[in-house]
């Protein structure tokens, strides 16, 4: 009997137990203290990292597609222009509607930070894709299972939208910024919309001279917009230093891309092109002693690092066979004094922080806007302008008027032994006075456009290939090395997805642009 009244107390407390938990259960799924939604704030985050991470990495192969310096070793990486498909951004533009639709849950007015972000970044994820390929779902994109299917819009009509997006979003940032508003989760300026404006009225002067083959489109209006932004700087407030530029800042987390952790893999994988180098050496200018170590067979001939000549970078087109041997390694192993620099091992790989990485910089502002002066846009000094951009790209690197010390390294290693430090003088008006820097209007562009390239050394995405794409300066090196037939691509390739799930779409798209063919070597309406 007791061992019955026993059993019978288990069934009870086993029944008990498992309503206790039925109970519990229905209780989590209406927990109060449950989240519901993801923070605007959250979703800011994703967003703003992807404006770093999708775009043109330091040291990645946007890097070598802008010829900053070549692959040597072909077991790792080429030099080839097989630019592939286009980043796919319109799952960040996804989160970009989220951020918005959760920002409105907040109670926030229909005009707010996060609304008013998300048009700078509608106006920057659209430009990047657009640019590599050319015309793109837009009006029709982002609407979910209601379009599977979205049409897509021209080229010059997302340029048109783009322009748009980024005057909007000046003008309600200035509204927010009236009515003492911020926003959480910005981890570039903590949430000072005042600095987003300036770098959204800087991202729209980058798309005004992205546009410079349209500059008579009386609908985009390019010459109109940049007189109005330059006249203006009340209405549209421009960065005004290196400080304010739109920049990544890299830790010990976030890495900077070449560091301790893989200077044993790529320290020597890897020499600089000699459209970067070339530039730089020609010139006499410091930067290259910066970012460059000179070239092992010419210390080893007895040339100080302090000497120019010393430093040569690889053309982009060599043969890349050619090019291994000429660096001085030997079957992918070893380091031997070759004819080539390599990138500045004691300042890229001797901490997690490298340098800060420009996404939209000051000194490309003052290139912009130095270039529309010159190509007649408005009334304004180009040449004060460009030397501003130059200065500002020196400041960077630290350069300074008079003695410069700076630091080779013969083996990468932190070791004060093997530290060789020397000194350089420099002074601006030496530099500036020679016929290959100073300010010639007969060839403006290429002399702002080739020294907006050098600004543009390890930052700012694919803005080098764009301008080189665009201008034709500086000249690229081109060989066999490129693959490609030797050409240098000129786009990149629709999404597969876009061939299976759009196809209708797709092909129309292709058929108008490119007469069927979606090829790396066509040229977009853009660049016509």
């Amino acid at each position: 009997m007791k061992i019955k009244n026993i059993i019978l107390g288990l069934l009870s407390f086993s029944v008990l137990a498992l309503t206790s938990c039925e109970k519990t259960f229905d209780q989590l799924e209406k927990d109060s203290n449950r989240a519901v939604q993801v923070p605007a704030s959250l979703v800011l985050q994703a967003v703003e990292y992807n404006v770093m991470n999708d775009n043109g990495r330091p040291f990645s192969a946007e890097m070598r597609w802008n010829q900053f310096y070549c692959s040597n070793y072909n077991y790792y990486a080429n030099n080839e222009y097989n630019l592939g498909q286009m980043p796919n951004q319109y799952t960040t533009l996804k989160n970009v509607v989220k951020m918005e639709e959760e920002a409105k849950k907040l109670g926030l007015p229909d005009v707010n930070g996060y609304s008013a972000l998300g048009k700078f970044f509608r106006a920057y994820f659209f430009d990047q894709m657009s640019k590599r390929v050319g015309d793109l779902p837009m009006t029709d994109a982002l609407k979910g299972i209601t379009n599977t299917a979205p049409k897509y819009d021209s080229q010059k009509v997302i340029y048109v939208q783009i322009l748009k997006w980024l005057d909007d979003a000046n003008a309600d940032l200035a509204a927010v910024i009236a009515r003492g508003e911020t926003v959480s989760g910005d981890f570039y300026f903590g949430g000072d919309l005042k600095k987003w404006q300036k770098v959204v009225n800087a991202y729209r002067l980058r798309v005004l001279i992205t546009l410079s083959k349209k500059d008579t489109d009386a609908e985009l209006g390019v010459k109109a917009k940049f007189a109005e932004m330059v006249s203006n700087s009340t209405k549209y407030p421009l960065l005004g230093s290196n400080g304010e530029s739109l920049q990544f800042v890299w830790n010990s987390f976030n890495k900077y891309p070449s560091n301790p952790d893989n200077f044993g893999f790529d320290a020597t994988r890897q020499n600089m092109a000699s459209t970067y180098v070339g530039f730089l050496s020609s010139t006499q200018d410091p930067r290259v002693m910066v970012t460059c170590e000179p070239a092992g067979s010419d210390l080893k001939a007895g040339k100080l690092p302090s000497d120019y000549t010393a430093y040569r970078g690889a053309g982009s087109g060599d043969n890349i066979d050619d090019m291994a041997k000429n660096a001085g390694l030997s079957n992918g192993a070893g380091f031997a004094p070759g004819i080539y620099s390599f990138q500045s091992r004691s300042r890229y790989y001797q901490n997690y922080t490298g340098e800060n990485t420009f996404l939209v910089g000051y000194p490309e502002l003052c290139f912009n806007i130095a270039e529309g002066y010159a190509r007649g846009w408005a009334t304004g000094s180009a040449e004060d302008w460009y030397k501003k951009g130059i200065k500002a790209s020196h400041a960077f690197y630290g350069i300074v008027e008079g003695a410069n010390t700076f630091t080779y390294s013969k083996t990468g290693t932190k070791d004060a032994a093997d530290q060789t430090k020397y000194t350089v003088n420099f002074n601006f008006d030496t530099y500036y006075a020679q016929s290959a820097v100073a300010y010639d209007a007969t060839n403006a562009i290429q002399k702002i456009v080739s020294q907006k390239y050098a600004a543009f050394f390890m930052n700012s995405g694919m803005e080098a290939y764009f301008n080189w794409r665009r201008t034709g300066f500086p000249a690229f090196s081109s060989g066999v090395g490129n693959g490609n037939s030797n050409r240098i691509a000129q786009r990149w390739i629709y999404p597969a997805t876009e061939r299976t799930a759009n196809a209708t779409n797709y092909t129309a798209a292709i058929t108008s642009q490119y007469a069927g063919k979606d090829d790396i070597n066509d040229v977009m309406w853009l660049n016509k």
